[in-house]
């Protein structure tokens, strides 16, 4: 047996182990991919495991992210900083070998990959930001942006809906850094993938303007390794199957029963036989270890190799090298100028101050670069005098998904995972379910995307209640570790920009009114930032408490001005609010008031938590209609005089 079958056994012994010892995991990938997964990282991925954040390393995402043993093992034997302790500990609570791959919690992972297809529509996302970074950095003579994005999918990844979206974008942008192994093994946890997966999966990527490579078999080191060489000289993004039987080795070879169960004492001994490898848990023969040292320092070699460039870059090109190295830092974000969230004056619909503040963001910061899934116009989010990113034209900065909200979130995850640029992703709020497992992972990766999102309510009128959002803003708040910002007037929503631009490490979700709104008196960037503030002070004692949002401020306002004893409070942001010190909430909502209503044209779902049990609710528990947005509002009560009357009663 040569060096490389050893070593490539004995990472497939270390991913069992794993999961023995944890009596938990997916041993069937790791048994069957590690192969293709070992070449990647012999051969092919050039990174330095004495620098890991180098800017310029190749990124490696393992989109079946059940198959962590794989990826743990692989960065143990490749010198990544994981110990033979934390392989021991594998799904352990507090372990650095969780039981999916985490981003910022495990050195090495890039992305943290759970949800099936996620990891391939970031791994896009990486590609797709290596390509516009080369753009603006990159000189004839010398690359200081120049690497690959792989991943390793499987038949399930290649099943959810959000890969097709995100492999379809980047076939029509060609993004020819991107190889994408598939460990084709026909295998899931029902059983076998004919049973609902029979298409032919490289022709449906040939059609979406992918190149296409075969490997026979899933063991042959040498094809694995002529394909990738080939896929690299592609002017296309490349997808090369890898036909490999799951659980390979093991007693329970080429079943549905190897996915997602140790195989036990008895099998693990026998893989270790077929395998040869010698039966004692977590070995690695000295010949192995002496190997891989050597290959670590090898790709110490190749990545020096590329530093080099990029030495000369900074001595030929200092200004934009130090350019370049800011953007790497996130402390580095310009902000919005004091004067200008006052500046609006006229009736204006929130999703058109977005526009105008977003516009001037991205004129004052060339990094700023993203889109909307077909619905630019509308979402007000097309940056002005400049062209669309495309094949032909790498330095456009309007980002087009496409009808994609799927694969939307999770490229511009990628994008922001890759570092260099700050992203968003804009369409309607209704649309706002088919990004949420993507929000949902921006917040566990601690990452600071910014969703935009405007029709923000009823207000949406003639679209109906299929356009109408409804339960949206109350499933954004239940996402823990997210900012949802919902704004009243143009002061508000120039601050909420500014927070969201500013994130270091939160996602925020801005919620935007299609029709026009008021600007008012007593709008406060300073309260926005404390996600509720006092905009209208009562006269006299305090008796009652009015809270709203967005466009029904300005409804709350008008219908309580002339009544003694009420307050209005606009609270943007319940997440802001609720992080405010306990003072400040008792200065904002005396505890002694529980006579307190709020207005929102949504679900009233979560406001209790602020009215109490006795509280009213002024909200929307059904779907809306279809009509003018006005005439809409006053169906279901959102008027200035409905609203009168409601306090005046309460």
């Amino acid at each position: 047996m040569n060096i490389d079958n050893k070593a490539i056994n004995t990472i497939r012994m270390l991913s069992v182990d794993q999961i023995e010892s944890a009596n938990s995991g997916h041993p069937g990938l790791p048994l069957g991919a590690a192969p293709m997964a070992y070449a990647l990282f012999k051969n092919h991925i050039i990174r330095d495991a004495h620098d890991m954040d180098w800017h310029n390393r190749d990124r490696f995402i393992l989109s079946a992210g059940h198959g962590s043993a794989l990826l743990y093992s692989l960065l143990h034997v490749f010198g990544y900083g994981l110990t033979i302790d934390d392989l021991k500990d594998f799904r352990q609570l507090d372990s650095k070998t969780p039981g999916h791959p985490e981003y910022g919690h495990t050195r090495g992972v890039e992305a943290t990959t759970g949800p099936l297809g996620q990891g391939i529509a970031m791994a896009v996302g990486m590609a797709l930001a290596e390509e516009k970074l080369a753009s603006i950095y990159n000189k004839d003579d010398l690359k200081l942006v120049d690497h690959y994005t792989y991943t390793i999918v499987g038949d399930g990844c290649l099943m959810e809906g959000i890969s097709n979206e995100a492999s379809s974008l980047a076939g029509t942008l060609k993004l020819k850094k991107l190889i994408v192994l598939y460990d084709s093994n026909r295998i899931s946890i029902e059983g076998s993938t004919d049973l609902a997966f029979s298409e032919n999966v490289l022709d449906r990527y040939k059609a979406l303007g992918w190149d296409v490579f075969t490997v026979e078999d899933g063991n042959n080191l040498d094809d694995i390794n002529a394909k990738i060489e080939e896929a690299k000289k592609s002017d296309k993004p490349a997808i090369i199957e890898v036909k490999t039987k799951i659980g390979f080795g093991s007693p329970r070879e080429d079943t549905a029963k190897a996915h997602g169960e140790p195989l036990g004492a008895e099998g693990r001994k026998a893989t270790r036989e077929f395998y040869e490898v010698l039966d004692e848990d977590f070995y690695i023969s000295d010949e192995v270890s002496e190997y891989f040292e050597k290959l670590i320092e090898d790709n110490t070699k190749k990545a020096n190799q590329k530093k080099e460039i990029e030495k000369e870059y900074a001595k030929k090109y200092p200004e934009e090298y130090e350019k370049f190295i800011n953007s790497l830092n996130p402390e580095k974000t310009e902000l919005l100028e004091e004067d200008y969230y006052k500046s609006f004056e006229k009736d204006m619909a929130t999703r058109s101050v977005s526009g105008e503040v977003l516009n001037k963001l991205a004129k004052d910061n060339k990094l700023i670069f993203g889109g909307s899934a077909d619905l630019g116009p509308s979402n007000k989010t097309t940056l002005k005098g400049e062209e669309y990113f495309s094949t032909e034209n790498r330095a456009g900065r309007n980002l087009t998904f496409g009808v994609r909200e799927h694969a939307m979130g999770a490229i511009t995850n990628g994008i922001l995972l890759h570092g260099g640029l700050k992203t968003y992703a804009a369409t309607f709020l209704v649309f706002s379910d088919y990004l949420k497992p993507t929000i949902r992972l921006a917040s566990l990766m601690n990452i600071p995307n910014v969703f935009i999102f405007t029709h923000d309510s009823i207000g949406v009128g003639e679209d109906g209640p299929t356009h109408e959002p409804i339960e949206h803003l109350a499933m954004l708040r239940s996402i823990p570790g997210v900012i949802v910002l919902r704004p009243a007037d143009g002061c508000e929503t120039a601050a909420s920009l500014n927070i969201a631009f500013n994130s270091k490490s939160t996602p925020v979700v801005l919620a935007l009114s299609r029709q026009n709104l008021p600007q008012l008196e007593n709008s406060s960037k300073d309260g926005l930032k404390r996600g509720a503030y006092i905009i209208k002070k009562e006269e006299g004692e305090l008796e009652k408490i009015v809270i709203a949002t967005g466009s029904e401020v300005s409804l709350a306002v008008e219908a309580a001005k002339d009544m003694k004893g009420v307050r209005v409070v606009s609270m943007p942001s319940m997440e802001l609010f609720d992080a405010q010190s306990s003072d400040y909430k008792e200065e904002i909502l005396p505890k002694n008031i529980t006579k307190r209503i709020s207005i929102e044209a949504l679900s009233s779902f979560g406001w209790h938590k602020y009215v109490g049990l006795s509280g009213l609710t002024i909200s929307l528990d059904g779907f809306g209609a279809s009509g003018k947005g006005a005439e809409v509002f006053e169906r279901f009560g959102f008027t200035v005089e409905n609203i009168k009357k409601k306090i005046e009663e309460f």
